[in-house]
């Protein structure tokens, strides 16, 4: 598999990469499989974080994965503290509580550094230069190889970019939400990729999309009118697979470095591997797909 590089930084991602958040514990020996299947194809990025099982999650991914940890690229995230008895969590951006719970997240994950570390959300109004310095500081600690942000608030994103050495974006982005295109330019003229996540939209562009309920919901689509463009797709791209589709338009655009697809299973984890193995998009689909598609803009988190 073909590898991007993130950023500025010496880290080569693969273009499909897995995001951990559907692995779960009821899933059984299948998360061991998906892992292993990705491995096998490729992949090697991995994405998780800390609130993903409260903990459950990373500690999966540490023993998975401890017998290749200097052949893949380990990413996950902090800032939601749930140390605290109970269900819930709290943000927290702080530098006390961001360098402490990477320390937790190294032990869970079985390794002594993390390749990209990423800010699990946040807003304009967090203390963002304490925030920042306490990436700073775990990079020339060690602990740290490079860090990001998990964010879709343009006022926070431009404020990291313009401030700190961040390599990346985590954006929800797919042909369901094309409101990251807005801020591309920019972030390619910093030279910050975009790691995309849900690009398939929880399944809303694949073939299971006709499965699901249409008084389902995807933003502001309803489940009929997903339905009704997809249908309307497929006399654009003939047999192409829509999730392939999906897959490769994410990927065309510059500053993406990886869609981050998450996976229940193998055979879905090989569907989106096969996207590869299909011809590429032409520009005239992907223009028709945009023109079914229509991007909107962010309303909110601007200034």
């Amino acid at each position: 598999m073909k590898k991007r590089r993130l950023g500025s930084s010496d880290l080569y991602v693969s273009e499909l990469s897995l995001g951990c958040m559907s692995l779960a514990p009821e899933l059984g020996n299948e998360n061991e499989k998906i892992v292993k299947t990705a491995l096998d194809h490729g992949i090697n990025y991995f994405d998780t974080a800390d609130l993903y099982g409260f903990g459950w999650n990373e500690e999966f991914i540490g023993k998975t994965l401890k017998d290749v940890r200097q052949d893949i690229i380990l990413a996950t995230k902090g800032g939601n503290d749930w140390s605290q008895p109970g269900d819930g969590w709290k943000w927290n951006p702080s530098k006390t509580y961001i360098k402490s719970a990477l320390k937790d997240s190294l032990k869970r994950l079985q390794t002594d550094y993390i390749d990209l570390y990423q800010l699990h959300g946040g807003t304009i109004d967090d203390p963002l230069d304490e925030t920042i310095e306490a990436f700073d500081e775990l990079v020339s600690e060690g602990y740290i190889r490079y860090y990001g942000i998990s964010s879709i608030r343009p006022n926070t994103i431009k404020y990291f970019a313009e401030h700190s050495n961040i390599q990346s974006i985590m954006m929800q982005y797919s042909l369901l939400d094309r409101r990251p295109e807005e801020l591309f330019p920019f972030l390619a003229s910093k030279d910050i990729s975009v790691i995309a996540r849900g690009p398939v939209a929880k399944g809303w562009l694949s073939e299971k999309a006709f499965q699901k309920s249409a008084d389902g919901k995807f933003l502001h689509y309803t489940g009929t009118d997903i339905q009704k463009r997809i249908k309307k797709s497929k006399d654009v791209l003939g047999d192409k697979n829509i999730t392939h589709a999906a897959l490769q338009y994410v990927l065309q655009q510059k500053p993406v470095a990886t869609a981050a697809a998450g996976a229940s299973s193998v055979e879905q984890l090989l569907e989106n591997i096969k996207t590869f193995e299909s011809t590429p998009l032409s520009e005239a689909e992907s223009e028709s797909l945009r023109s079914l598609f229509p991007a909107e803009i962010y309303e909110t988190h601007r200034a």
